[in-house]
């Protein structure tokens, strides 16, 4: 089975850095892409950021220029480095994988057919 394992997750301050990681399992696809959202209470599950195993990214502009996707495809574990936090960072945050998605759905939760459990990430005043 694909198993997705999402860590990383904690309190900081603001302006604080976290580094989320997504480890996958029983992932048998060469081709695949990578997508990191987050849940704040209320609100809808929103994609933040976007890799393809041929190393195409994408960063929502909410967090264009503090966070970082990455991708080891020998460890099977994608990362999300978030600099910079700010209070309103603070949600669930979930990594999601499928081997096949088009670039117009990569911010849709939708398109995703594996998810992690979501990790919290805190960032107080």
């Amino acid at each position: 089975d694909v198993q997705l394992q999402a860590s990383g997750g904690g309190s900081v301050q603001y302006g604080g850095s976290l580094r989320l990681s997504c480890v996958r399992s029983g992932f048998p696809f060469d081709d695949y892409h990578i997508g990191w959202f987050c849940q704040a209470p209320g609100k809808e599950r929103e994609g933040i950021s976007y890799i393809s195993s041929d190393g195409s990214t994408y960063y929502a502009d909410s967090v264009k220029g503090r966070f970082t996707i990455s991708d080891d495809g020998a460890k099977n574990t994608a990362y999300l480095q978030m600099d910079s936090l700010k209070p309103d960072d603070t949600a669930v945050y979930y990594c999601a994988a499928d081997p096949s998605i088009i670039q117009s759905s990569i911010r849709s939760h939708t398109a995703y057919g594996y998810w992690g459990q979501g990790t919290q990430v805190t960032v107080s005043s």
